[in-house]
């Protein structure tokens, strides 16, 4: 059976970028499963990490990341896709301070490339997959890049995906070449609608409600795969 494992930086962005491509791999009988890197807790968020939880409506003594990846599992059963988590710490939790600084040059004292690089040589060893993707990192969200330069490190074959919704707001298209475009069928999109709106916690946030995601994601029509040069 052929297997496609998809290395989201965060617990979404397999299902927000390439949620239609891999509901129908799946219904066509591909083993999918999706390695999130930066699902890490900290006992007491604080500063902008906090924030983050706040801002989107959540008291600050939720366990804000057992509820992601709750949601995480959640949106893998709607395709059949098999969720791993990896507990790194997302960029709030490294000391970066605003909404800029994780859109901005990676901080000089962010530690993060080799164990993450480590930690995804190894899960991508034992799961073996036949087709490898990842984020083309799309919106220069510092995570995204971090996850890009460790599978450039590991130096495996893959294919990046446009990330979605960054890729809504990017100023410039990607420059690398298109491999493969996937055209959304009904049911392609109904699934990734559905992935998607399994994130309840993000979606307020990234789009103001479900209606405008829903509204949103009816204006994609294709999913597409770049080299990873």
């Amino acid at each position: 059976m052929t297997h496609i494992v998809a290395i989201s930086p965060h617990l979404d962005d397999a299902a927000f970028s390439v949620g239609g491509l891999l509901a129908a791999r799946a219904r066509a009988g591909v083993r999918v499963t999706i390695v999130t890197c930066f699902t890490g807790n900290v006992a007491r968020p604080t500063g902008f990490a906090l924030a983050c939880q706040l801002d989107k409506g959540l008291s600050a003594d939720l366990d804000y990341m057992a509820l992601r990846r709750a949601e995480d599992i959640a949106a893998c059963a709607v395709i059949g896709a098999h969720a791993v988590h990896l507990p790194l710490l997302e960029a709030p939790h490294r000391g970066y301070a605003s909404a800029p600084e994780l859109f901005a040059a990676r901080r000089a004292d962010d530690m993060m490339q080799e164990p993450l690089t480590e930690q995804l040589e190894e899960t991508i060893d034992r799961l073996r997959p036949d087709v490898l993707l990842a984020p083309l990192a799309v919106g220069n969200h510092v995570d995204h890049w971090l996850v890009r330069d460790a599978l450039s490190a590991i130096d495996r074959p893959m294919l990046l995906w446009e990330d979605w919704p960054y890729l809504t707001r990017a100023s410039h298209t990607p420059v690398e070449a298109v491999r493969e475009q996937h055209v959304l069928s009904a049911q392609d999109r109904h699934e990734r609608t559905v992935m998607c709106a399994a994130y309840a916690s993000q979606i307020g946030f990234q789009f103001g409600s479900v209606e405008k995601m829903e509204a949103a994601i009816a204006q994609v029509r294709e999913e597409r795969l770049y080299d990873a040069g």
